[in-house]
């Protein structure tokens, strides 16, 4: 049975159009590094200071493009189903970006994880299932990538894949 729901963000509940590839050359003359395959774990390497610089640059980008944010009705719909269970968001976004989408879209939960607290989508949902205080196989992720999927299985909890409508 379902007891709580965690939501990815990106794809999933909106679609931001951030310039990555802009982005990620910013990020290579931040870091000096010309290979950041895959990003998130590069980032994570990265030392506080430059992992610091890397995020403003990352936030700057995000808001940059949440102004042209379209909502995922798909999503939304999913996300109002189960508005009466205890919802949690983890997302590759940053907090700034985080805290306009949900001010903008009216959306409210339990616990949130964003980059700033891990850049390992199964260390978010692992915190998220502890403070939600659910066993994983009480728990549906929603999500958009395979990425989502496979941390969905590594972690036992149930995965439900959003179509990408891009209204």
């Amino acid at each position: 049975m379902i007891e709580a729901v965690i939501f990815d963000l990106d794809g999933t509940l909106i679609h931001l159009p951030v310039d990555y590839k802009k982005l990620l050359q910013e990020i290579k003359n931040i870091t000096k590094k010309s290979n950041l395959r895959p990003l998130a774990d590069a980032v994570s390497k990265l030392d506080e200071k430059t992992r610091k610089e890397v995020f403003k640059a990352w936030d700057n980008a995000e808001l940059a493009a949440a102004s042209k944010m379209k909502v995922n009705n798909e999503g939304i719909r999913i996300y109002k189903k189960f508005s009466q269970k205890p919802t949690a968001l983890v997302t590759m976004q940053g907090k700034a970006l985080v805290k306009i989408t949900l001010e903008r879209l009216r959306l409210s939960f339990n616990f949130i994880a964003t980059r700033e607290n891990s850049l390992d989508r199964v260390k978010q949902l692992k915190h998220a299932a502890r403070k939600l205080k659910t066993q994983f196989q009480n728990i549906l992720f929603v999500g958009n990538t395979e990425g989502d999927f496979l941390a969905a299985k590594k972690v036992g909890c149930h995965f439900l894949w959003v179509k990408n409508d891009k209204s």
